[in-house]
């Protein structure tokens, strides 16, 4: 697939819905969600700690407000400026995030966490920048799964599929029953023209009891790239109705043109 073509698609979302996952290793959720009011916090005593409790339970507002108290006291406690960099992106609020991880970068520049978060943070805008951030992640922690399979993500919205899928067998070598790395190797492979490879890698994965809609929807398209429309249709038939999966199956094939 030409180069434009993949930078054209693969920063927004594709046929179907579909999307790279870009949080596959992830130990946090990077997902939007309501903002809480504040809560008076004079009964805790601050402390990271406490930051990931709040948002280990899915209290990011609450590890935003404990963050801000840890800095009030430190400005340059470049730990309290991750958590609040990771607080405000499951804020959905990415690009104060962005400015929360760059100053921990700026304070730790060796900090891994740091790195990854100012790089998911920029991910869609620049993806070259996120790339450079992860690359220097996997250059200070080669087993850091998760430094590894963003970098393959950077790569792949930047079409450098061969790279990124060095990247993603990288991050399976530290976590191989990874399935979120396993999918986007999957993708990866299919978007670049090898999709019997694809179809190979994601079939046990969109096949599997539990498996979800976005992971059969994967192989889909791995399927339909490989030609097999009739299987493709079978395996969206068990989440859209007949007129869509026409229509995705239809943009699906639109990609190996």
């Amino acid at each position: 697939m030409p180069m434009a073509t993949m930078k054209r698609l693969l920063p927004r979302r594709l046929p179907g819905g579909l999307l790279l996952l870009l949080a596959a290793c992830s130990s946090r959720p990077q997902k939007a969600v309501e903002v809480a009011p504040e809560v008076p916090l004079a009964k805790w005593t601050p402390s990271l700690h406490l930051a990931d409790t709040a948002s280990s339970a899915g209290a990011p507002a609450i590890a935003l407000q404990v963050s801000d108290q840890l800095l009030a006291k430190n400005p340059r406690d470049a730990d309290a400026w991750v958590r609040r960099g990771d607080a405000l992106s499951a804020l959905g609020r990415s690009g104060e995030a962005a400015t929360s991880y760059a100053s921990a970068v700026e304070i730790k520049p060796r900090d891994t966490k740091a790195l990854i978060g100012l790089g998911r943070a920029r991910l869609q805008q620049d993806p070259a920048g996120a790339e450079a951030m992860f690359a220097r992640a996997v250059t200070l922690d080669p087993r850091d799964a998760a430094a590894a399979s963003n970098l393959g993500v950077a790569r792949d919205l930047q079409g450098h599929h061969a790279a990124a899928q060095e990247a993603y067998r990288m991050a399976l070598g530290i976590t191989p029953s990874s399935m979120a790395v396993q999918v986007n190797l999957g993708l990866s492979m299919a978007l670049s023209g090898d999709a019997p490879g694809a179809v190979r890698m994601l079939q046990p994965l969109g096949t599997a009891p539990g498996a979800t809609p976005r992971v059969r929807h994967d192989l889909a398209l791995a399927l339909a790239l490989d030609g097999r429309r009739a299987e493709a249709s079978t395996v969206l038939a068990a989440d859209l109705p007949a007129e869509q999966v026409r229509g995705t199956l239809d943009g699906f094939e639109a990609l190996r043109r």
